[in-house]
């Protein structure tokens, strides 16, 4: 009777619980699934429509005549660099976007003598740098300005053929030419230029 009753009680028991979780699937939500088939059908369909370009090794096609010289291990020319681009990056900071500089910390471009003046003095500027005292527009300034020979030739000619003709400055471009002329001529110099006499020297 008792082991009767034990039984009875253990069912009970086991009836009580619950069962044990178990993994399972589920599907997606409708809206997913459809968004997912959407971008694979604009992939499909940009894929069709996209030219293939000439050869693969050209990339995207953006602009072939572009993407040549790094395929070709050519440097590229001055035309084919936005100078902007490299002043917005570079020089902006300090100064500034209209080419005024801030007054009596960065000299202004817009007007400068330097900037108008002999292409040879800028290009070793941009070179080298420049710490110590120079006038710009009967003002002294008294900085540091980092030298900056990691640029290629190519796009020295182009920011400072940019500087030379905006902000109201009209002055003809910088030839690729120069600055490899002048990166090869001051080549032993290892130190910015101290003051305007060392820049006009071109060493």
């Amino acid at each position: 009777m008792n082991n009767k009753s034990n039984e009875t009680k253990y069912n009970e028991q086991i009836q009580r619980e619950k069962m044990d979780p178990a993994e399972g699937m589920r599907p997606l939500p409708w809206i997913f699934t459809m968004l997912l088939g959407a971008m694979a059908m604009w992939g499909g369909f940009y894929i069709v429509i996209t030219p293939s370009g000439v050869h693969t090794e050209y990339g995207d096609q953006r602009t072939v005549s572009l993407l040549r010289p790094a395929v070709e291990g050519a440097v590229p020319s001055s035309t084919s660099v936005n100078g902007k681009q490299i002043f917005i990056g570079k020089c902006s900071a300090c100064h500034q976007a209209t080419g005024l500089g801030l007054p009596g910390v960065f000299p202004p471009l817009a007007g400068s003598e330097w900037v108008k003046g002999d292409p040879v003095s800028l290009t070793n500027i941009l070179l080298h740098g420049i710490e110590g005292e120079l006038k710009v527009n009967e003002v002294t300034y008294k900085g540091a300005m980092p030298g900056w020979s990691s640029l290629s030739d190519g796009e020295i000619a182009a920011v400072t053929s940019y500087i030379r003709s905006d902000w109201g400055n009209n002055e003809p471009v910088i030839d690729e030419g120069l600055v490899k002329r002048q990166r090869d001529m001051t080549k032993a110099r290892s130190a910015p230029y101290k003051n305007a006499e060392e820049i006009k020297s071109g060493t």
